[in-house]
């Protein structure tokens, strides 16, 4: 089963920033599409930014920019740098391959509060 870990998250006032990180324990990563999704309270978990494995990015409406996502296939991590946060940015946020099902299983996510 692989292992994604994200961190990065916390408590930030609108117009903040914030840097995610996602690690992977896989053996091969490079090959893949990544992507970061989020899931709101009450809310399903929806797509965020994605990114190939030639470095080609898209990205939700609603975070375009604004969030910017890139990776490191030797450290075998993707970031999800997040400028200018809005309250509607609030959710957890989670890593995995593109597309769904991904690698089958979830991290624990990251929770991003953006609050006042």
């Amino acid at each position: 089963q692989v292992q994604l870990v994200e961190s990065g998250g916390g408590l930030v006032q609108p117009g903040g920033s914030l840097r995610l990180s996602c690690a992977a324990s896989v053996r091969i990563f490079s090959i893949y599409a990544l992507a970061w999704y989020r899931q709101a309270p009450g809310k399903q978990r929806e797509l965020v930014a994605t990114i190939t494995s030639g470095g080609n990015t898209n990205y939700a409406d609603s975070v375009k920019g604004r969030f910017t996502i890139s990776r490191d296939n030797v450290k075998k991590t993707v970031t999800l740098q997040m400028n200018n946060l809005k309250p509607e940015d609030t959710a957890i946020y989670y890593c995995n391959k593109y597309p769904s099902p991904g690698w089958g299983n979830w991290g624990q996510g990251t929770q991003v509060t953006v609050s006042s």
